[in-house]
């Protein structure tokens, strides 16, 4: 399951053109549709059923369905454009990031950027974000002065899965740990 789940991240992230789907302006593709794709693209015969328990029980709540459950779509991290109908909240005072030592240079001169995606990911937790900080090595934890930011006029969103979100982050407002 670990390898499907993969597969419709990055379909459904990413490249919903490996899996042959389209994806509406808000993210969502049919689940009948998907689930045949899958069958006929990859040979990867998953039934509704355990599309289901995928959603319901991935760590991170990367997928969601709409309310009658026809519809799926990734909960954030979007490198392709869709809107995701987020309502703008004020954060907490404090978030955090995790990345790796080679990076820390360049963030602490000119802040954290999107670039190609939707936009910057930051935890309510140090743990969360010591996981995504160590996927590419050693992680170093960046605290994020969030409530300041918010007060700045900076617009933060919370996405399905808890995830914050915001579209960057100057250099004044990040301490290294």
């Amino acid at each position: 399951m670990k390898d499907v789940s993969r597969l419709l991240s990055a379909a459904l992230r990413h490249k919903p053109e490996i899996l042959g789907i389209e994806l509406d302006k808000n993210g969502w593709t049919d689940v009948t549709t998907l689930l045949d794709k899958l069958r006929t693209e990859k040979q990867i015969k998953l039934t509704f059923n355990q599309l289901y328990f995928l959603v319901d029980n991935n760590d991170k709540k990367r997928f969601a369905f709409n309310e009658d459950e026809t519809k799926i779509r990734a909960s954030q991290g979007h490198s392709v454009k869709v809107d995701l109908q987020l309502k703008r909240q004020k954060p907490p005072t404090f978030l955090y990031h995790g990345t790796v030592n080679k990076s820390i240079p360049k963030i602490m001169k000119s802040g954290m950027k999107k670039m190609s995606r939707h936009a910057i990911h930051l935890s309510v937790d140090t743990e969360t974000a010591t996981n995504v900080g160590s996927r590419r090595g050693e992680p170093i934890l960046l605290q994020i002065f969030a409530g300041v930011m918010h007060m700045d006029g900076f617009k933060f969103y919370k996405s399905a899965n808890g995830v914050w979100l915001t579209d960057d982050v100057p250099a004044k407002y990040i301490k290294k740990l």
